[in-house]
């Protein structure tokens, strides 16, 4: 009798370790272009996966990729950055899948401009002339945002002075008392101080200068090459939470349509921002339905910022984007 309990108690045990949810890091800035994490987190996606997914909060983009080439966490979703493609030249980093892309109607990134500047004139971004442009880092997509207004506005690059105040609370508080004269937001801090007041909008960076891909999902190396199944199954979650993400904002000509599960998804977005689902709706990123990857904008990338400098090891195509995980948009 005695041997039948310590066999059931030994069964019991063995079948609990068996069962246990694989603990996972996922590194994110607190922005609405991370829906799909937020939905898949919400809804038991992941934890339907065998996954314990753990949010961690990391105010700027580059850190977050940093933390997962040391394995301080186990997946990215971002924003691109010189620092992200310099670590993947390294053989540090894949990107596994596509996060929001800059499209019409949709609001990922804005520019803003100080109350200050604004009555002193600059209400456009070709009167950007001569004044300071902030972002969180110099070689992060913010920075990028701002070259791609300069050139579509055939503006002299050396007239606008871009500052790096190294987080999204210190261009906060840099526009609100006028210590730089705009600025380029995420939406989410940017949708806080525009309903504080504090600033003025200058324009959406999908309706301005709209381009593929400004953010991804991303992994170490080691983790995409010894931990397949850890990948597919956060993979799995997160295409789930996309699906979501997209059928209830996005119709199928790709415009802003909101569908029956607006106000579900939404309250889901306002639990994890910290915004009410009226702010929210008001600056609803795009989401591919399937986390499709624009290929051909992360080779124009990779390029740019080699020629800026901010990338000496220009990194091949396929070193960056790991093609057994992504599933490539179809060109367009």
């Amino acid at each position: 009798m005695k041997h039948l309990l310590l066999s059931s108690c030994l069964f019991l045990a063995l079948g609990c370790a068996a069962t246990a949810a694989e603990p996972i890091k996922i590194g994110i800035v607190k922005t609405l272009a991370v829906g799909p994490i937020f939905i898949a987190a919400d809804r038991g996606y992941f934890a339907a996966e065998g996954l314990d997914a753990r949010l961690v909060y990391i105010d700027a983009a580059e850190p977050i990729a940093v933390a997962a080439a040391s394995g301080a966490i186990d997946f990215g979703l971002t924003g691109l950055s010189a620092g992200f493609y310099s670590l993947a030249a390294q053989g540090a980093l894949k990107i596994i899948a596509a996060g929001n892309r800059e499209m019409p109607g949709f609001k990922n990134a804005g520019y803003l401009a100080s109350n200050r500047a604004w009555d002193g004139g600059l209400r456009s971004i070709p009167a950007l002339a001569g004044h300071s442009v902030a972002v969180t880092q110099r070689g992060g997509m913010l920075d990028y945002d701002i070259a791609l207004a300069v050139e579509h506005y055939h503006l002299d690059p050396k007239s606008v002075r871009v500052l790096a105040l190294q987080s999204n609370p210190n261009m906060s508080s840099a526009i609100a008392g006028g210590q730089t004269d705009a600025a380029v937001f995420l939406v989410t801090p940017a949708m806080v101080i525009l309903g504080k007041g504090q600033a003025k909008l200058l324009g959406w960076v999908g309706d301005m200068v709209p381009y593929g891909q400004a953010n991804a999902a991303f992994a170490s190396t080691k983790t995409a090459n010894d931990r397949h199944d850890t990948v597919e199954r956060f993979l799995a979650a997160y295409r789930k939470g996309a699906r979501d993400y997209h059928d209830a904002f996005a119709g199928a000509d790709e415009a802003r349509r909101d569908g029956p599960t607006a106000p579900a998804i939404l309250a889901i977005l306002a639990k994890y921002t910290g915004q009410s689902p009226e702010q929210i709706d008001q600056a609803i990123p795009w989401i591919d339905a399937d986390a499709r990857l624009d290929v051909a904008d992360i080779a124009h990338q990779i390029a740019w910022f080699h020629d800026q400098g901010e990338v000496k090891a220009e990194p091949k195509l396929g070193e960056v984007v790991d093609a057994r995980y992504a599933v490539p948009l179809p060109k367009r």
